[in-house]
């Protein structure tokens, strides 16, 4: 489970409830089929429309929400911890992001919020999943979303160029391969250069052409390789000492990445 989001699926009969989340921000996307038709009153404001399938509703940590709906309700629920989102407006807005607050916000369409909390709802549902950077870098990306976009005013977002120095990168290199077997999360990476995730993940990125979670994916696959040709290990152990939880994680993603499985790699 992401360490500052907590996703939930909802499935509800037709009905009616109050809402209020004093430590989090809610950000609630619409799964049903069909467009359903819903009654919303936060911050003194009644909306009444029909909601369709990614449709948004943004509700700010200590917002009073009631909601009406008509219809077999599914959503998504996704609650941000408050001071997760100020941290993330710290770290990336230029000027005084004490001014930041996030705006209660009926039927937002966002495609790039969608398209994150599905991605998370469906990471969240692996029990044994050992993807603690994919995670937080999408938590991160849904943070940075919402300080972009749903705040009371428009930020001015700093500009980052020249990527990290070759003793940094060698540093982040050096700490992923002693660790390829852990859950490696991104503040762990972002805190060897005593920078801020957001920062981390964008000069990381500058620097190499790949994503932390990407280049982490490509080691992985490369250690698992070698074990592959040059040991005598069970595919379960290399899994395992790659740092995935499982033997089908592991050729799941091998083959992604390969075009073939474990075990044709070894025979080949």
């Amino acid at each position: 489970m992401v360490q500052n989001i907590k996703v939930e699926q909802l499935q509800n009969p037709p009905g009616e409830g109050n809402y209020l989340c004093k430590d989090c921000h809610t950000v609630f996307v619409s799964f049903a089929p069909r467009p359903l038709e819903y009654l919303q009153i936060q911050d003194d404001v009644t909306y009444n429309g029909l909601y369709r399938p990614g449709e948004i509703l943004i509700t700010p940590a200590n917002v009073p929400l009631f909601v009406r709906w008509k219809g077999e309700e599914n959503c998504l629920q996704i609650q941000i911890k408050s001071k997760f989102l100020d941290k993330i407006a710290q770290e990336t807005l230029d000027g005084d992001s004490n001014l930041f607050k996030l705006m209660p916000q009926f039927q937002v369409n966002n495609s790039h919020i969608q398209g994150i909390t599905k991605i998370l709802f469906e990471e969240c549902q692996q029990e044994l999943s050992k993807n603690q950077l994919y995670l937080d870098s999408l938590a991160n990306i849904l943070a940075i979303n919402l300080v972009r976009h749903h705040g009371t005013t428009k930020p001015v977002l700093p500009v980052y160029k020249g990527g990290l120095s070759p003793y940094q990168l060698s540093q982040v290199f050096d700490y992923i391969d002693a660790h390829l077997d852990q859950n490696l999360k991104l503040e762990d990476l972002a805190r060897l250069l005593d920078i801020s995730q957001f920062h981390f993940s964008r000069l990381f990125k500058q620097s190499l052409g790949l994503s932390p979670y990407q280049y982490l994916i490509e080691q992985r696959i490369e250690k698992a390789k070698q074990l592959l040709k040059q040991s005598n290990y069970s595919i379960i152990d290399i899994a395992l000492n790659c740092g995935y939880s499982s033997h089908s994680h592991l050729s799941k993603q091998f083959r992604q990445v390969t075009g073939m499985t474990p075990k044709a790699y070894r025979l080949n």
